[in-house]
């Protein structure tokens, strides 16, 4: 599914405007429900969303095959339960996306 370039923008601006830090407590119960798809820090969450949006299998499926995009794991869960930990979160329904904090180089 190819969309013109200044749709692909609008959806750009739309998912960037959407996205938002939110505790990872607030996310447990989609976790629950299999929703929440963790994805690599070294990524752009909006790039990862607007190609979910797409249904770019081709992207996604590379991504997967790195280990980049993922549905997060129960020990992540526990991890950002036992660090109160806050992420960056885009929804592109049925999933939430979720990014930690980008690590700033010393």
């Amino acid at each position: 599914m190819q969309l013109k370039p200044e749709k692909d923008a609008e959806l750009r601006a739309k998912v960037n405007r959407e996205t938002a830090r939110i505790p990872w407590s607030e996310l447990l119960k989609h976790f629950a429900q299999g929703n929440v798809v963790w994805v690599a820090d070294e990524l752009d969450l909006v790039d990862v969303a607007v190609r979910i949006a797409h249904d770019d299998k081709a992207s996604i499926s590379a991504w997967m095959e790195a280990g980049q995009v993922a549905k997060v794991s129960d020990q992540q869960c526990q991890e950002w339960i036992a660090a109160d930990a806050s992420l960056w979160a885009s929804v592109v329904s049925p999933f939430i996306l979720v990014q930690q904090e980008k690590r700033k180089p010393h």
